[in-house]
């Protein structure tokens, strides 16, 4: 198997790092822009006691546009990209259990959402799109070195430990 350079590497890692930041700054600014629209999506889902659905509703947004912000400067990557990766699997969950229950709404998660007509849910194509963007923060997490980054210019190289003395092209 052909193993990419370390700056072709680089560049694919920035064009992923810069690619979930664009999902996570979109979706929490879509959110963010219509608070109500949120808490409604929130409701939707059946999974939270009526007291936490507001301030879930307002921090969902405000940890989107944080992660999405540092993936966009490349600050902390690695811990980013694994924090996007969990929070990605939380949501995935719920929309599964959504789905496993039979109830009929909306992911709202690019804003929007709540309760929609029986077989308006599109569950599968939801839960593919999350998964492929957890695919890519794990990759993230995994492999954090990326060109133009916070990482970078500050001299830290969060992939060092994943490299050998025996083979720094890396």
């Amino acid at each position: 198997m052909a193993r990419l350079s370390r700056s072709a590497a680089d560049a694919l890692g920035t064009v992923v790092r810069l690619g979930l930041a664009a999902v996570f700054l979109t979706s929490g600014a879509l959110k963010a822009v219509d608070p109500a629209q949120t808490g409604i999506a929130v409701r939707a889902y059946e999974l939270l006691p009526p007291d936490l659905v507001g301030p879930v509703a307002t921090a969902l947004p405000l940890v989107e546009l944080v992660l999405g912000t540092l993936l966009l400067v490349g600050a902390f990557t690695r811990w980013v990209a694994l924090a996007s990766a969990v929070l990605l699997v939380v949501l995935m969950a719920a929309v599964a259990q959504a789905w496993a229950r039979g109830l009929s709404i909306d992911c709202g998660c690019f804003g929007g959402g709540g309760a929609v007509a029986k077989g308006d849910t599109r569950y599968p194509q939801e839960l593919a799109r999350d998964a492929g963007t957890w695919l890519l923060a794990v990759w993230l997490g995994v492999r954090p070195r990326t060109a133009r980054s916070v990482d970078g210019w500050l001299g830290a190289d969060p992939g060092a430990q994943w490299r050998t003395a025996g083979n720094p092209a890396e």
